[in-house]
């Protein structure tokens, strides 16, 4: 059985994106992961980009992506990374969400993207072991 696992932010340039991208570093290889948002950036936070690749994760070629309620609903585990209300994404609130409630790198210094980066690659290593007991 395939585990959809799906991290969701607002443009899907930062927090969802660095999520995704430990998951399927860390993760077995049977989940199925992805990253979206309810309003997509033209492109990646160039800062979390940096970050990123400090650590050997490669984001160059990823891309914002539109949230879908079909991702939604095959999705076993979604992942609200936070700064999200139910006016900007109704769907979220339907099912059983967690909401990681992380600070948002836009426009912060690249200390402070390295510790969102660092507290992001935690919980994903903590999601993991709750999704594999």
């Amino acid at each position: 059985m395939t585990d959809n696992v799906l991290f969701v932010c607002v443009e899907n340039a930062g927090r969802s994106q660095m999520a995704e991208a430990f998951f399927r570093k860390f993760a077995p290889k049977h989940f199925v992961v992805s990253s979206a948002g309810t309003t997509p950036s033209q492109q990646l936070n160039p800062t979390v980009v940096q970050v990123m690749k400090e650590i050997g994760i490669d984001l160059i070629n990823q891309q914002p992506k539109l949230l879908s309620n079909s991702m939604i609903e095959n999705s076993s585990k979604t992942i609200n990374m936070g700064c999200m209300d139910k006016e900007s994404c109704p769907t979220l609130f339907v099912r059983d969400v967690l909401d990681w409630n992380i600070s948002d790198p836009k426009e912060k210094s690249i200390e402070e993207v390295r510790i969102i980066r660092d507290k992001i690659k935690s919980e994903v290593l903590n999601l993991i072991k709750t999704l594999e007991g």
